[in-house]
């Protein structure tokens, strides 16, 4: 039998609703949630764990499709955490979902710039798990699907709207800090309905520059936007920051690229080079 694991627990698996081990080696190599496995039906035994699309180490995760990134007014959104996602979806094969949440308290100001800056780039949705409006995020969906983003702006909510029922511990927001509490503890995947899964992961809303997987000088090639223009600049090199006769800071000045997304792009170059210089001297 062939089948997905949808959650594990301890040292066994959930596989089509049935608690299955793994036989022998397979414990050694891992097995994650999300992966397609080949099963012993009768002795509820995996024996084999098929080709991933893709893995992650943390959340621990397997074959992905598309990430949902969420934002809302409230906590104030971190853009440049939308944009790490972005690239680490683009380096990844994974489909990158915008999706704005708590609209009934969004300002049309903030909407605008929203759409300004991201609508070139990838598909946005609007929605209220308040109001059990997510109509426009469920057309979104396909394949397995994960909720990332910043604590407290309705990942597991919209999950619950999704599902129609409580999947996921929902926590409150901190008005003290004006911070979320985190409250998703293990990695499962839902059925919503037939080829659409869902999952929110805790680990890809800590998307740091370790686990981002991409390296300072290639980063620019994560940003879809400034491709066009990447090759058109003097210096192969370039890192389109400080060089002259850049074309991706030639486009940013025409207006071309949004300054929002290139000043992201400065800041998680000079965390990724931190990084790496770093190391280097540890």
């Amino acid at each position: 039998m062939r089948g997905r694991v949808t959650k594990k627990i301890a040292d066994k698996f959930l596989v089509d609703g049935q608690l299955c081990v793994a036989r022998g080696g397979l414990k050694e190599n891992g097995i994650f949630v999300g992966d397609i496995v080949e099963y012993n039906n009768e002795e509820k035994i995996i024996e084999k764990v098929c080709e991933r699309k893709n893995l992650f180490i943390r959340p621990p995760l397997a074959n992905l499709d598309r990430m949902i990134i969420v934002i809302s007014p409230v906590p104030k959104p971190d853009f440049v955490l939308v944009d790490k996602i972005i690239a680490f979806c683009v380096k990844n094969e994974v489909k990158p979902i915008l999706c704005v949440n708590k609209t009934d308290v969004l300002d049309e100001k903030l909407k605008e710039k929203i759409e300004r800056v991201y609508s070139k780039i990838l598909k946005i949705c609007f929605v209220s798990a308040k109001n059990n409006d997510a109509e426009q995020l469920k057309k979104c969906l396909k394949g397995v699907c994960a909720f990332a983003g910043q604590s407290a702006v309705g990942k597991s909510s919209l999950i619950n709207v999704l599902c129609k029922e409580e999947k996921e511990l929902v926590g409150s927001l901190s008005r003290r800090v004006d911070r979320g509490k985190q409250t998703t503890r293990v990695c499962s995947i839902y059925e919503l309905e037939k080829g659409v899964l869902v999952t929110d992961t805790a680990g890809f809303s800590k998307l740091d520059e370790g686990l981002l997987g991409i390296d300072e000088r290639s980063l620019c090639n994560y940003f879809s936007e400034f491709l066009p223009y990447i090759a058109k600049c003097k210096f192969s090199s370039c890192s389109h920051i400080k060089e002259k006769d850049c074309e991706v800071k030639k486009a940013v000045s025409e207006g071309k690229i949004s300054l929002e997304r290139y000043e992201s792009y400065k800041k998680i170059y000079e965390s990724l080079k931190g990084r790496k210089n770093y190391e280097k001297k540890g």
